[in-house]
């Protein structure tokens, strides 16, 4: 920006600047956000954005509403990420955002699950949820308690929640034995009044199964997390008595109106968490004697999704192929390339990228 326009900016974003000619600026910025080359050009600006900064206090709502939105669009290109590294206040926004009925905490979650996607700024917001009072407790609550905030229903706690699983310090407190914190997630595979909030659980319990040495624990009575996650991939197909025999209680005598997860990506997700548990040669054990095979034929049968399709041929070799070498019982343990690391990280990032436009 030229200094004179950065100038005449500053002095439309001063607190006791007319609403109606605040609201002209911060309708501009929004729109500069909404283009890449906008977004660059903005964050640039260290003083614009810090007189931005002073608006979540603004009176009015509108204006406010504005500064949030303008923070989604630049939250959602990483290459303007440092900003929030460094000029937005982070700490207060989730502050806010854990307050009861906090008129922007749907925005403020939006900003936070954009946020996150990137590692290195994730490891950033994790530092900051540390050092609130309540910590990644206070999320979790938010999360489960639906109803805590009126003012929005607060989905995007769900990529969130994702997005900080990829971290291990987050991993190792969702699945604390002490804290049943992972159970209480299981039944939002199939909650139905958000794709995001329920790809977002998906996703934490996918990275969470990274973690091989819990997958006895989680394929065990204590968590049972294997019926939560073909019963998404089951439809309403009757089967015979002795394709019956083994499955989970909640897989049999399914009604005749059952829907599949709608959700491609979602399905994928679901597919790659089951083949996670199938890299061990305990969960493989677990899955044969749960008959899991009968639920991913069925499913393969149906699915249109390319990508999806693949997915579920790939499990269902893993499911009825010879079991590998001694070196090779354990999967996750075998080096991956890290070419072909990077490929699937990337494919992760435009999967959730599809979710969320």
């Amino acid at each position: 920006m030229e200094p004179d326009q950065v100038k005449d900016l500053l002095g439309f974003l001063q607190q006791q600047t007319r609403p109606d000619l605040k609201s002209q600026v911060t309708q501009y910025l929004l729109g500069l956000t909404s283009s890449a080359e906008g977004r660059t050009m903005l964050a640039k600006e260290k003083a614009i954005i810090e007189a931005l900064n002073t608006l979540i206090k603004d009176p009015s709502l509108s204006i406010v509403s504005d500064y949030f939105n303008i923070l989604i669009n630049l939250s959602a290109d990483e290459s303007v990420s440092d900003v929030f590294m460094t000029n937005i206040p982070v700490s207060l926004l989730l502050s806010n955002m854990l307050k009861p009925n906090y008129h922007f905490s749907e925005q403020i979650c939006a900003i936070l699950s954009n946020l996150t996607r990137d590692e290195r700024v994730c490891k950033h917001v994790l530092d900051i949820i540390n050092a609130n009072d309540t910590g990644l407790t206070g999320i979790l609550d938010l999360f489960f308690n639906e109803g805590l905030n009126k003012n929005g229903k607060l989905h995007y706690l769900g990529p969130l929640m994702s997005n900080l699983s990829q971290l291990q310090e987050v991993r190792r407190f969702l699945l604390d034995r002490d804290r049943d914190a992972i159970q209480r997630f299981l039944p939002y595979t199939q909650y139905e009044a958000s794709s995001v909030r329920r790809g977002g659980v998906v996703g934490t319990l996918r990275n969470c199964c990274f973690d091989h040495e819990h997958h006895e624990w989680l394929l065990g009575e204590h968590v049972d997390i294997l019926p939560f996650l073909l019963l998404p991939l089951a439809g309403p197909e009757e089967l015979d008595e002795k394709d019956m025999e083994g499955l989970p209680i909640d897989l049999q005598y399914l009604p005749e109106d059952k829907q599949r997860e709608n959700d491609p990506d979602i399905r994928r997700m679901l597919i790659d968490t089951i083949m996670l548990l199938a890299a061990t040669s305990k969960g493989r054990q677990v899955l044969k004697e749960k008959n899991s095979y009968v639920i991913l034929r069925e499913l393969h049968k149906w699915e249109k999704d390319l990508q999806a399709r693949t997915a579920c041929e790939n499990l269902l070799q893993v499911l009825i192929g010879d079991e590998p070498a001694a070196s090779m019982q354990n999967l996750l343990k075998v080096q991956i390339p890290p070419h072909v690391e990077q490929h699937l990280l990337l494919q992760d990032e435009e999967q959730q990228q599809q979710r969320t436009d």
